[in-house]
């Protein structure tokens, strides 16, 4: 999930600032975790409370609250705001790109492709129930489940747009001029997916996610959890990121890379594109 963290963390600064280019400086002092991270942190204290599908819904609803809580000045949006401290714990019907997110933690902890739409729906529906949501959400597991199991690009591709029917034949040089700001999965998720598909490596993946503008943090976190699985981080990279996280973060980081553990550099730096 370090991949979604540090596209969270690259993307936060153009959010509201769209820097259509892949020239940037990665890091700087502008730069900040946002929901993006706290959500997805959330989801991987739930599942490592107890990973079974049938409790998933509840704990991830419970955690993703007392994160939230906790952190609630974090560019939430109002209707998730709401949710967070709402004390009757309802799905609320929506499609936002919340639901894609926050979803990279179940990828890493399935068993296989059917568990980890399973997991997904589960973590997701306790406040992005609307079909497009849910789809949102398990296309992106699906992709970094796929991702891990060492299938290709054009492999990828092909499963996203056959069982959840996105188009991803355009490219990014053809949408970045006239792409604006969307908080939808419908609007979010296959600009996401083909920043990783036009990828050479982690690091341009992000980049790719942040020159097209829009939701910047979002998109290259999404983005970012994909390319985690299919290339690695390299390790300062990672080392930068986890200097913007509080500790407790970082704490549950650790302990679910113990318990699941990612496939680092070592095996993933020399893979053909």
């Amino acid at each position: 999930m370090m991949g979604a963290i540090i596209g969270d963390i690259v993307g936060s600064r153009f959010e509201f600032n769209n820097h259509k280019s892949k020239d940037f400086e990665l890091f700087d002092v502008n730069c900040e975790f946002t929901d993006d991270t706290a959500m997805t942190v959330a989801i991987a204290k739930a599942i490592l409370t107890n990973a079974n599908v049938d409790r998933l819904p509840k704990l991830a609803a419970h955690y993703m609250r007392v994160i939230g809580r906790k952190y609630p000045y974090l560019s939430y949006g109002m209707n998730f705001l709401s949710w967070l401290f709402d004390p009757i714990q309802r799905p609320y019907n929506s499609f936002g790109n919340g639901a894609a997110m926050r979803v990279s933690p179940v990828a890493w902890a399935a068993r296989d492709l059917k568990s980890c739409k399973r997991m997904s729906d589960a973590v997701t529906m306790v406040s992005h129930n609307h079909p497009e949501g849910m789809k949102g959400a398990a296309a992106v597991a699906d992709a970094i489940y796929l991702a891990r199991m060492h299938m290709d690009k054009d492999q990828i591709r092909a499963h996203v747009e056959f069982y959840y029917c996105y188009d991803l034949s355009f490219t990014l040089d053809e949408i970045r001029d006239s792409y604006t700001f969307y908080e939808t999965c419908q609007g979010t998720v296959p600009q996401a997916i083909v920043a990783f598909l036009e990828s050479e490596d982690f690091e341009d993946a992000v980049r790719n996610a942040v020159s097209i503008g829009g939701d910047s943090d979002t998109i290259a976190a999404i983005t970012g959890s994909i390319a985690e699985a299919y290339y690695g981080i390299p390790q300062e990279l990672v080392d930068k990121a986890r200097s913007y996280l509080p500790d407790e973060f970082l704490s549950i980081i650790d302990e679910f890379e113990s318990k699941y553990p990612v496939e680092r550099l070592d095996k993933r730096i020399n893979r053909s594109v």
